[in-house]
């Protein structure tokens, strides 16, 4: 004779495994590793340097340079 199957809990591990196996996916396809985030946090804090580098001056509330003087 078969053994006995609890359908709840069969039903439920069914499940569990449908989810793994999606969040699986949506890992390898979307996921980035520390590196890949690393290295674009790095790039980004380059383009802001870049870009404040070449400021003239700070705009005050009035809008005009506090350098112009």
């Amino acid at each position: 004779m078969g053994d006995v199957i609890n359908f709840r809990q069969a039903r439920k591990k069914h499940d569990r495994a449908a989810k793994e196996r999606t969040a699986e996916e949506n890992r390898t396809r979307f996921g980035r590793t520390k590196g890949e985030k690393a290295a674009e946090d790095q790039r980004r804090d380059a383009e802001i340097r870049h870009i404040d580098g070449h400021r003239l001056g700070d705009a005050g509330p009035d809008g005009e340079d506090d350098k112009a003087g």
